[in-house]
């Protein structure tokens, strides 16, 4: 345990160390408006923002500026996004050999358990609202966010919540083991997780807690934002897609996370003042489950529709064609929002619940498949007789969409109780949630970091790089994960660190096989991921500047959404044909009041 601690820790380490040493040389670190700084703005308030602003650290800790906060996320979503990677490949490499190949059963747990809640909680929330604090203000034509102050907030709850999540970690080798890591798996079911006596389990849960404070105080700011800072020529009718599944997104968390809250509180007091919520003479183990997955299924959607939203935005522009079906895009969203509360008991369906009652959570389940679909169809309609451009983002949305495809009909069966009651708690649920997870979300993300990476930076990145991320990412996805799947179907319980079962059980030569030929598939994903961070790392430090607002050339099919034509006018503020004097800090002329 104290090994595995200390090179996981080690790892952590070198990876912080490396961001810093990379902060030093970011671009404009020590100017506090880089090319995408500042609001348009004009009138009295000009005078204000031409101020002289802090800079170097000071402008990262105090600025409220929506696309600062939005890199700030970014920047948080991608070393959480490393962190979780480095575990993953540790779980791997753990599972080469039926006995483990290097890790004790307390450190897997431990890993196991902090893998998912770092790459749900960590890495999922913040790396869509790291895009929507960037981008959903330009999109609706607003100044900023309604809220500046609590959307810097909602930011900077963050790293504590980390730090506390991952604190088990670092206080064990330096504490002999009395605060260790959590090591109660992501779903904290009870009532292993009120029985564990380590106090890195509270830390956890407070961390947790932190982040969905942070969440719902987000959620808040951007229904305030796209209700009451819209331009006026932006209506409902004609709202981006992005910007309907970051409202949908929202709404959802709003009604999910301060349920998960509660449910954290209860769990805390059973663990700490000996109440009795989730004990057996109390409400009973199984309380948690319910309280959980009403959560954890929405977090799901959650996660999901603003990567459906980024695609959906991203892919028609590479088409040469409008989005097709745009109302029905608009409205299976809202239909997969309403939907998601309806589903949780279909992670209970082997605990014994009325079967009257098991069958109404299995129709809903399959129902909430068909909105999905229409997305579905939606997106290979739009490029069906487009006229296709394969760069690096168009690449990583058909990713998308073959990856959700599998994941949504392997998530089909899972729906079904039969076919359920075989592979539940088998590694068929763990591919097919990552399917999901990585193959779908992961891959949307990307898709906007390439597409919108000469906006935030002002550069291109490497073409060559961006396409060989995305094949061995692609390659490794399938490999892994469709080795999952076909464990499941032998058989293979999720969750464990060795697996030297009897042969009646499964055949042990074809586990092990699988095992490995998901390790391989997972060190290929790693390999990508490397490309993907040189890409960045040194696309931004030195990477051919863009000189064109449209460097994708959307403006031939009248694709050109306003971020891009904002960004135009970035670029001409800070042609040296100008005066900068005349201009605002956002790049617009100052107007003349007389």
């Amino acid at each position: 345990m104290v090994a595995g601690d200390i090179v996981l820790t080690g790892l952590m380490a070198v990876l912080l160390v490396g961001v810093a040493a990379l902060l030093t040389r970011v671009e404009n670190w020590r100017s506090y408006t880089p090319l995408a700084g500042g609001g348009a703005v004009t009138g009295d308030e000009t005078a204000v923002i031409n101020r002289e602003k802090p800079a170097g650290i000071i402008r990262w800790l105090t600025t409220v500026d929506h696309k600062d906060i939005g890199l700030l996320y970014g920047v948080y979503a991608v070393i959480a996004f490393a962190v979780g990677g480095i575990m993953a490949m540790l779980i791997r490499l753990q599972l080469v050999t039926p006995a483990g190949a290097i890790l004790g059963n307390n450190a897997y747990n431990s890993i196991l358990t902090s893998h998912g809640i770092t790459m749900l909680f960590l890495f999922g929330t913040p790396i869509i609202a790291a895009f929507a604090n960037y981008f959903i203000p330009l999109l609706i034509g607003a100044d900023d966010m309604a809220f500046p102050r609590i959307n810097a907030i909602a930011f900077w709850i963050l790293p504590p919540a980390a730090l506390l999540i991952w604190a088990g970690f670092f206080l064990a080798p330096v504490t002999e083991n009395m605060i260790e890591p959590a090591r109660t798996a992501w779903t904290m079911y009870t009532p292993l997780s009120v029985e564990q006596q380590n106090p890195g389990v509270d830390l956890m849960l407070l961390g947790l807690h932190l982040s969905g404070i942070g969440a719902t105080m987000g959620a808040i700011n951007f229904i305030a934002t796209i209700f009451t800072e819209r331009d006026g020529e932006v209506n409902w009718a004609n709202l981006d897609i992005f910007s309907w599944t970051i409202l949908t997104q929202s709404a959802l968390i709003l009604f999910a996370f301060p349920l998960l809250g509660s449910a954290i509180v209860m769990l805390l007091l059973d663990r700490n003042l000996s109440t009795t919520f989730f004990a057996v003479e109390g409400g009973g183990p199984l309380l948690w489950q319910h309280l959980f997955w009403f959560f954890g299924h929405p977090e799901v959607y959650i996660l999901v529709l603003p990567p459906m939203g980024l695609v959906s935005l991203i892919l028609p522009k590479f088409s040469g064609r409008k989005l097709f079906g745009f109302k029905f895009v608009v409205y299976s969203t809202l239909a997969i929002g309403v939907l998601s509360f309806g589903v949780w008991a279909h992670h209970m369906f082997s605990t014994g619940m009325d079967p009257r009652l098991r069958a109404s959570f299995m129709a809903v389940s399959l129902a909430i498949a068909i909105p999905s679909a229409v997305k579905t169809f939606n997106w290979i309609t739009t490029m069906w007789n487009g006229r296709l451009r394969l760069t690096t983002p168009m690449l990583f949305c058909i990713g998308f969409v073959s990856n959700f495809i599998i994941g949504g009909v392997t998530g089909v069966f899972l729906a079904s109780i039969p076919v359920d009651m075989i592979l539940h708690d088998t590694y068929y649920v763990v591919g097919h949630f990552h399917y999901i997870v990585m193959g779908a979300i992961g891959f949307a993300a990307f898709a906007g970091i390439y597409y919108w990476f000469p906006v935030f930076t002002g550069r291109m990145y490497q073409r060559t790089l961006g396409k060989a991320h995305f094949w061995f990412s692609m390659v490794g996805t399938n490999i892994t994960f469709f080795a999952m799947l076909a464990l499941g179907y032998l058989g293979m319980p999720r969750r464990y660190a060795t697996y030297q079962f009897d042969g009646a059980i499964a055949p042990l030569t074809q586990v092990a096989t699988f095992h490995q030929l998901a390790t391989v598939g997972a060190l290929i994903l790693f390999i990508g991921q490397l490309f993907f961070v040189w890409n960045i790392v040194q696309s931004w430090l030195e990477g051919p500047k863009v000189e064109d607002g449209d460097p994708w050339n959307l403006e031939d099919d009248g694709m050109l959404d306003r971020e891009f034509q904002w960004f135009e006018e970035q670029l001409e503020a800070d042609s040296p044909e100008k005066d900068p004097s005349l201009l605002a800090d956002g790049g617009q002329e100052e107007q003349d009041d007389s």
